[in-house]
């Protein structure tokens, strides 16, 4: 009967997308390739309407193996997805996009623009208004393209002298390129969205041709419009342009202290941790060993000898002079039931002693002061710099042996 064919089609069909699922998720390219073949031809009868469409389907699916098939190459990707662009206007821009992205991951970026081109001059009647964000994006791109182009005509006149501009050809290709490339990426980071490369791109431009206020205004909105999601990149882009731009330390400071609160974990917090400690207000020191304590919290700075030799410098300097020893005392509190195994167990000794003695220096003066001196990784460096006949590492026994009392006073 009708129903149940209709039925029996259903669970063919099902049974075959499960079939091409559990290929890609196996990685068998060929196998999933031959199952969607299948199923592009059963489609034939389908009549179903689902809310994800067969076309859709068929897009995504295709595009993964395509992507991944040994066998594939660019110029049968580009095949399919002219095909995909033919199946459904509500994904015709997605599909431009998808394409593009495949043909300058392989550096076709003649192709890519050209492609990029025809987009943006697609009309469809209501659908041109519905996709109007993803037209954004399509122009974008082009003018991402646009500043390649601009950059690499850039490169040119500046190879010619000193001057750079002996050229006028090229200086009027370049400016050509400038403009459309402004224009785009202006429109794009608009948008609340994240927008890195795009807001990088038409700063630069900004900046070499010394409009340092409106790429000052474009930073601003980036990082502190709260229309646009929390970005870290936002912040160091800030602080990377002020810093160009040879800001007051107050500016910098307050830029990177943002990103502090964001990503404690960043490694400009190393920038932010010295600037701090040059400071000769109190409140901006005490940051300084809490932002340096902070960023050691995290597994990527166990073995960052810059770091560790920031924070013993400045729990050296504590320690002498006897003063704050309760900001160290604070910072350790949430930290001694952890910090011990984390960082400083007689393994850990052993391998930084073998690969970086300067980091185990370093992290041996801190964990001396933090756990004293009968401490594992203290005792093993300190043995071993003294078994070496390291001067620095006798200063260093010494140091902590004479300043044991302030261990006993840090840890209560």
């Amino acid at each position: 009967s009708s129903n149940e064919h209709k039925l029996n089609f259903k669970k063919s069909k099902e049974a075959c997308l499960s079939y091409i699922q559990d290929a890609l998720l196996q990685k068998q390219w060929k196998r999933s390739a031959e199952f969607l073949t299948c199923y592009v031809e059963s489609l034939e009868k389908d009549y179903s309407r689902e809310h994800i469409g067969p076309s859709e389907m068929i897009w995504r699916i295709g595009t993964e193996i395509l992507w991944h098939h040994s066998q594939s190459n660019v110029k049968e990707f580009s095949c399919f997805m002219e095909q995909m662009k033919t199946l459904g206007v509500k994904r015709y821009l997605k599909v431009c996009l998808e394409h593009v992205f495949r043909l300058l991951c392989n550096g076709h970026i003649d192709e890519a623009y050209q492609n990029l081109s025809l987009a943006e001059s697609w009309r469809f009647g209501e659908q041109t208004a519905i996709q109007d964000k993803e037209m954004k994006l399509i122009q974008a791109y082009r003018g991402l393209l646009d500043y390649c182009s601009w950059s690499k005509q850039k490169n040119i006149l500046l190879e010619h002298g000193e001057d750079g501009f002996s050229d006028l050809a090229v200086e009027r290709e370049m400016h050509s390129y400038f403009r459309k490339a402004a224009v785009n990426l202006k429109e794009i980071i608009k948008i609340p969205g994240v927008w890195d490369v795009f807001v990088k791109c038409y700063v630069d431009l900004l900046e070499f041709y010394g409009d340092h206020n409106e790429a000052r205004q474009v930073l601003n909105e980036y990082a502190y419009n709260s229309k646009f999601p929390a970005n870290p990149n936002a912040h160091v882009y800030l602080y990377q342009f002020l810093e160009r731009q040879g800001e007051s330390k107050k500016s910098l400071i307050s830029a990177l202290k943002i990103l502090h609160d964001i990503v404690p974990s960043h490694e400009l917090m190393i920038d932010f941790n010295t600037m701090l400690q040059k400071s000769k207000k109190r409140k901006k020191r005490r940051l300084g060993l809490e932002v340096i304590f902070a960023a050691l919290d995290y597994a990527g700075w166990k073995e960052n000898a810059k770091a560790w030799s920031c924070l013993a410098r400045q729990m050296k300097q504590i320690v002498i002079s006897e003063k704050h020893l309760d900001w160290i005392k604070q910072e350790w509190n949430s930290r001694k039931d952890w910090w011990p195994g984390f960082h400083f167990s007689r393994y850990l000794a052993k391998r930084n002693w073998q690969e970086n003695k300067s980091l185990s220096y370093e992290k041996a003066l801190v964990a001396g002061i933090l756990l004293g001196k009968d401490c594992k990784y203290f005792k093993y460096v300190s043995h071993q710099g003294c078994k070496a006949q390291l001067k620095r590492f006798r200063m260093l026994k010494k140091f902590v042996t004479r300043h044991n009392p302030v261990y006993l006073r840090i840890s209560g």
